[in-house]
This record gives C-alpha cells, sequence and structure tokens, in this order.
C-alpha cells in the first residue's frame, strides 16, 4: 500500500540510516499535499530512495516517527498483532512478567507508548498522535495475548498526562479505559511487597526499570546501617531491609511518598528496622555530615536532574554534589550505590562527575557492579533515547 509522501532534504536523516526511528521538522524538504497529522507517511530521501513508513505529526519536532522500513509492509491488525506477541514473548524470556514493562516505545518498535503491567492491571502512556489512534486495537492485541497465557487483566488506567502530550498537540489526560477499579494495586518484585498507586504515583505508579539494580543491593546490605536518599515509595530502603540490613533511613522530599514508603514498610514487616524521613536531601547530607554519621551503604536514586541538553551544566553540579556528600557518610569500606535516569545525561559524562566527586571528597572507589535499566526497558542501539539510566555500586575507601 502507498501512501502520502514525506521528501528529506539532501544529506538529512542521518540518524533514521542509522537505525534510529525519528525525522526532525528541520530535515523535511517537502511534504505532499494530503498529508494528515497523525496518519501514516511514506518517506523517502531526496532521490527517491524509500527509507520507511511512519506517522506524521507536524506540530512536534519529531515530525515523523518511523514503524515500519520496508516498503511492502502493511500496517493492519495483523502488524500490530506481530508487534504485540514480539514484545509479549521477549519478556517471557527476559523478566519476571508478574509485574514489568510490557512495551517500551520506540524500543519496542511502538513510538510514543508505554505499557506497563502491575499485577492484574495495565497502564498506559500514550505521547504520540499517530500511535494514539491505534491505542484501542494495540490494548485488545495486548488483553488477548496475555490471556492466552491465563493472565486476566482486571483493569486499565491511562496515564497520559505528561507535558510533552502538548507538544504533539494533544491534551494531557489521565483516567480508567473500561470499567473503573481500585487504583491501590498490591505487586510483589524481589520477594519485597509494594502497593503501587496507578492513578497518583509518579510517573505510571512505579519504577519498574531498577528491578534487578533493586536486587543487586542484597549482598551488600546485609548487616549495615543504610541510607536511602530520593526513596520516592521505598524500593531500595525495603529491598536493603529485606536483605537484613541492621538500620536503614529512606528519606525523600515528598511526604506523599513518605507516607506510601511507610504503608510499604508494614506491608513487608520491616517498620522496625526501616524508617522514612521528609526531607531535602542537598540539606540533609550536609547536617548528617556535621553530626558525625556515618553508614555501610549509602543508596543516591535522584529522580532526572536534566530533561534537556540545556540543563546538563546544572545536572552536573548536582550529580557531584550528592555523590561527593554521599561519599563522605560511607564509613571507611562501605557501598555508595548511585545512578542517574536521563538520556541527556551520558553516561561518560556520569562517570567523569563521579570522579571528580571522589577527588572532591579525598576518597577512592573500587567499582563493585555497573548495570543499566531492567532488561524489559529494552536499550534500542541506534535510538539513544532508550538508554536513559546508568547504575553503579562503588566500595569507597579512604585515602591511603
Amino acid at each position: 500500500m502507498e501512501y502520502k509522501k514525506v521528501i528529506l532534504k539532501k544529506g538529512a536523516g542521518r540518524s533514521l540510516k542509522a537505525g534510529g526511528m525519528w525525522i526532525y521538522d528541520n530535515e523535511i524538504a517537502r511534504i505532499e499535499d494530503g498529508c494528515e497529522d497523525g496518519g501514516l507517511v511514506w518517506v523517502e530521501d531526496f532521490d527517491g530512495y524509500f527509507l520507511g513508513t511512519g506517522f506524521l505529526n507536524r506540530r512536534s519536532k519529531i515530525t515523523v516517527r518511523i514503524l515500519a522500513r520496508k516498503p511492502e509492509t502493511v500496517i493492519d491488525e495483523a502488524f500490530w498483532v506481530r508487534r504485540v506477541r514480539d514484545a509479549w514473548e521477549y519478556r517471557k524470556q527476559t523478566v519476571d512478567t508478574g509485574s514489568c514493562r510490557l512495551i517500551f516505545g520506540e524500543a519496542d518498535f511502538f513510538p510514543g507508548l508505554v505499557v506497563d503491567k502491575f499485577s492484574d492491571v495495565l497502564v498506559v502512556e500514550s505521547l504520540a498522535l499517530g500511535i494514539d489512534r491505534f491505542k484501542p486495537l494495540i490494548l485488545d492485541i495486548l488483553r488477548r495475548a496475555l490471556l492466552e497465557d491465563g493472565i486476566r487483566i482486571r483493569g486499565i488506567y491511562e496515564r497520559s498526562d505528561a507535558k510533552v502530550r502538548l507538544q504533539e498537540g494533544m491534551e494531557r489526560f489521565k483516567g480508567f479505559i473500561g470499567e473503573p477499579f481500585d487504583t491501590h494495586v498490591e505487586i510483589e518484585e524481589n520477594g519485597v511487597k509494594y502497593i503501587v498507586d496507578v492513578e497518583e504515583g509518579q510517573k505510571t505508579g512505579f519504577f519498574l526499570d531498577q528491578k534487578h539494580n533493586r536486587a543487586a543491593i542484597w549482598g551488600i546490605s546485609k548487616g549495615q546501617r543504610v541510607l536511602d536518599c530520593f526513596t520516592h515509595t521505598g524500593s531500595f530502603a525495603l529491598n536493603a531491609g529485606k536483605a537484613g540490613a541492621s538500620s536503614v533511613l529512606g528519606v525523600d522530599a515528598s511526604m506523599t511518598g513518605i507516607l506510601q514508603a511507610q504503608e510499604n514498610a508494614r506491608l513487608n514487616h520491616l517498620e522496625d528496622r526501616v524508617h522514612f524521613q521528609c526531607a531535602d536531601v542537598f540539606e540533609l547530607l550536609p547536617k548528617l555530615e556535621a553530626e558525625g554519621e556515618r553508614y555501610g551503604v549509602v543508596i543516591l536514586d535522584p529522580p532526572a536532574f536534566t530533561k534537556s541538553r540545556n540543563s546538563v551544566k546544572n545536572a552536573v553540579k548536582g550529580y557531584r554534589e550528592i555523590n561527593l556528600r554521599g561519599m563522605r557518610l560511607v564509613q571507611d569500606g562501605g557501598y555508595l550505590v548511585t545512578c542517574f535516569c536521563s538520556h541527556f545525561m551520558e553516561p561518560e559524562l556520569f562517570a567523569k562527575t563521579i570522579r571528580e566527586a571522589a577527588r572532591g571528597a579525598h576518597k577512592r572507589l573500587r567499582q563493585v557492579h555497573f548495570s543499566t535499566q531492567c532488561c524489559d526497558h529494552p536499550i534500542l542501539w541506534a535510538a539513544d533515547e532508550s538508554y536513559y539510566l546508568t547504575f553503579y555500586i562503588f566500595q569507597v575507601r579512604e585515602e591511603r
């Protein structure tokens, strides 16, 4: 099937030709008459060479999001069935599917669409006009695929309330798809139980991308005094407590998050050893240092300090500050757990920032563990935006 065409400028589309999924507005020479925003278009190079089929949206700087690269590909229900089944089979092969990300946007070849599974509930986030039109069909296919494996989904909630929707010319939306249900969902991950608030929690309700990283702290936490900074709803703190930490303090600036973390501690019968405090981490760390506090494990899991390239310099200052302060609170031979979660902060720059913090704190670091986001958030090479999380565990030693 042929669609209306988008023609690229000569020399444009380098990212697309290298395997990327996006075409920006400044790469386009001409858009044929009759093309509809949100509709499908063919993308051709300046010389007429076919490059792919994708969604058009002239209101977005990402003007075309590529779906397929073969001219004979038909975008029909059978196409989406194949895509959904591929995504589900991949999860079954690589990750605990009790709660996991089922669809991760471009990395699963669903541009602009995220679907998370929390036990028997799905949470969907749609951030692109084109995929939004296929959303009901995709979700129906997904429910059917899960049911074939005996998984009955009792409800779907949409969290398409991110500001980026406005840049696509779309309204922000949050609400039920289908019948209402209790939006406080109990899940279990790494043997730890949580109540996930899919309606009011951050993003889709819970950060599934740190699943394997949370498990990685078990060995170093046993018997230790642990400080978990930016604890959100307590996930790292609870894993440390479950692993046998002698005491855990989780800190977050959000009282809503702290109250949820306390509930999660009670759910896991850890309230005697895992405690939470509502405080600004940047203010608390120097105070703890001045009081002479020391910990066997300090965990730094901050929110993204940068959501654009323009703010990377300020983000570096923030990461350097908390890591320097965190290292000073680690007892000699203890451990620093640190990470970042923004694709604008490149891994090499984060590593450089950690080295600078170590020099400032007069500490020597021994790398214990390195990883990225959990495999249900796959990294698609050539699509840089899909690689956004870097995670380290270091042993911290005094200079000697």
